[in-house]
């Protein structure tokens, strides 16, 4: 996947999540894995919004890869905004990118990063078609 300016998709979320201070490495900046927890407090929130919840007895959204490119430190305290982004739409699988930025810091990108995630009927154990309101949401 390679990251497109997020004006060129819909933006979907966002969220601030404060920084933690054990989010910090031993170079004084928040660590790499940090990042990633961000973008899926995010997503999963996003999730619980839309009402897609992944369901082990039923169906449900699957992270298939996950990538994030660091282009600024960020470093505590402080706040980041997670913003979640469209992406292309398959039969049973979308695209969702992720910008992280300060909140004293507007439109400073500090870094970007995107997912695959699939719809999993859990049980079968096997892809299943997107429910079309979410298709609809992501298509629109």
């Amino acid at each position: 996947m390679k990251f497109v300016l997020p004006e060129l998709k819909k933006q979907l979320f966002e969220m601030d999540i404060p920084i933690r201070w054990g989010d910090m490495d031993a170079m004084g900046h928040v660590n790499n894995g940090a990042y990633l927890q961000y973008f899926e407090s995010a997503r999963v929130d996003w999730f619980r919004a839309m009402d897609a919840q992944p369901n082990p007895q039923g169906e449900g959204p699957l992270v298939l890869n996950v990538f994030c490119d660091f282009l600024k430190q960020l470093e505590h305290p402080g706040t980041v905004k997670v913003r979640l982004y469209g992406g292309e739409v398959n039969r049973s699988s979308f695209d969702c990118w992720v910008t992280f930025e300060r909140t004293d810091a507007p439109g400073v990108i500090h870094a970007t990063g995107g997912a695959t995630n699939v719809w999993v009927d859990f049980p079968k154990q096997k892809s299943a078609p997107l429910p079309e309101r979410l298709r609809r949401l992501l298509l629109a």
